[in-house]
């Protein structure tokens, strides 16, 4: 699908069409959650490479299906991000290919990082920091 691994320390947010390899660190149990679509099942796990760590979902017919232990490679995932962190998000597009053992290090071997992602949403302080109506701050007139 995508063609060349991404090591997991390289994942920045927004990227599509990823591929990414590792040994599966962490799963979690398949639950139901509300999007803007409707239900949705996922899962989420938590993959390593020789660079570090990161957390991935698994949404639709994927949820679920990754054993601690095995090594993949996610192929045609995509990037999000969520308080600060790098996630992938393997979707109905994305294909999961179990691989030999010995392709990814040990988990003893996997570095405890995983790629940050600048935090979004409003400046430190609010909303209405430095800004300043014609009432003035806090909603007091000036006249």
């Amino acid at each position: 699908m995508s063609g060349e691994d991404t090591r997991i320390m390289d994942l920045k947010s927004g990227m599509r069409n990823v591929s990414i390899k590792g040994r599966v660190l962490e799963t979690g149990e398949p639950k139901v959650v509300e999007t803007r679509r409707g239900p949705a099942t996922l899962s989420e796990a938590v993959v390593g490479d020789e660079t570090g760590r990161v957390k991935v979902t698994l949404w639709g017919d994927h949820a679920g299906k990754l054993k601690e232990g095995e090594v993949v490679r996610i192929d045609g995932a995509w990037t999000t991000s969520y308080r600060g962190k790098v996630q992938v998000n393997a979707g109905r597009e994305s294909r999961i290919e179990r691989l030999e053992d010995e392709s990814a290090p040990k988990e003893e071997e996997i570095p405890e990082e995983s790629p940050s992602a600048p935090e979004r949403g409003y400046p430190r302080g609010g909303f209405n920091r430095g800004f300043q109506s014609r009432r003035g701050f806090g909603g007091r007139r000036r006249f």
